[in-house]
């Protein structure tokens, strides 16, 4: 009864000082609830992700060790224990050192499906990557990678940048890498005389290696790819977000999926340095960049703390 003598009642005139408070009121409740949205989905793949922390069927310990050394695979091949860190709360590497490889500068083109990965842009319109996200994906695809045997998949790179990398890969891994060329319908075609078949498609660029991309679709097989900023990722299962144009990045990128494919697969050779990959030393940041990069992680642990408090403060809500 209250509410329809209300609706009778005529509105007033909000002056533009209140129709201003007023639409940024709802400004400031839009953002906060995409805010929200954006952190539940976070939180939600986080939930994800170690659900898949399991360790790979095909790969069982064997009992006990010897010499230092662990059994793994059914041969029993023997591999140096050294703890990896796939499966733990810590990165990869260090954060520093994808900022010292470059890994994390994208280009001044962002497609829209690779907006979601990019942090920011820098003054000079260059995306930024979020180096999280880079170790995350990255995670995500070793693990998938751990599956298959090395006769199982292939990895592709035209680009000039990741021949070394790709060629050291090959050697330590033994899986079959095509660098320089890519023989298009080389895994479609039965006809030709060095046919064959594969189970997965790594490539390094989207475009450049859009030959094997091609081809992996359409014999249905499963593709991997390091994608930049300015790449699609159509035909692309499993997606890791990094600079694809420089021999730092994608050596860097090369030598951990090798370093953790060993370990997953039981494969005992030595390890070369990650410089052996990459063909040069790498640089330490310039202090500059470092204190900026820190800057940039306090503030996104500020704004992470700002959405938690939120998210209590809506929770707390509901269940009044």
């Amino acid at each position: 009864m209250f509410i329809k003598k209300l609706q009778k009642m005529p509105r007033q005139k909000l002056t533009d000082e209140e129709k201003a408070a007023n639409k940024a009121a709802r400004a400031a409740k839009k953002n906060a609830e995409k805010n929200i949205d954006e952190k539940k989905k976070e939180l939600a793949e986080k939930l994800k992700n170690m659900e898949k922390k399991v360790r790979i069927e095909e790969i069982k310990p064997e009992a006990g060790k010897k010499d230092g050394k662990v059994k793994l695979g059914e041969k029993g091949t023997e591999i140096a224990s050294r703890e990896s860190k796939l499966n733990s709360a810590e990165t990869l590497v260090p954060l520093e050192t994808y900022l010292k490889a470059g890994s994390y500068i994208g280009t001044k083109v962002i497609t829209p499906d690779m907006r979601k990965y990019v942090y920011r842009r820098r003054n000079d319109g260059i995306a930024i990557i979020n180096t999280n996200l880079i170790d995350e994906k990255l995670k995500d695809a070793i693990r998938f990678l751990g599956n298959y045997a090395p006769e199982d998949w292939i990895l592709v790179c035209k680009r000039e940048a990741g021949w070394r990398a790709g060629k050291l890969f090959s050697e330590l891994t033994g899986v079959r890498v095509f660098t320089k060329k890519y023989p298009s319908g080389i895994i479609t075609n039965t006809a030709l005389p060095n046919f064959f078949e594969t189970e997965l498609v790594f490539i390094c660029d989207p475009w450049l290696d859009k030959n094997a991309l091609n081809d992996a679709v359409n014999v249905r097989r499963k593709v991997m790819g390091i994608i930049d900023t300015n790449n699609l990722t159509k035909g692309v299962d499993i997606v890791i977000p990094a600079s694809n144009k420089g021999n730092k990045s994608l050596g860097l990128l090369l030598w951990i999926v090798a370093r953790e494919y060993m370990h997953l697969r039981g494969i005992n050779k030595p390890l070369p340095d990650v410089e052996e990959f990459i063909g040069e030393r790498l640089e330490e940041l310039p202090m500059k960049d470092r204190k900026s990069e820190k800057r940039k992680e306090e503030e996104k642990k500020k704004d992470e703390a700002k959405i938690e408090s939120i998210l209590k403060l809506d929770k707390a809500t509901e269940g009044v």
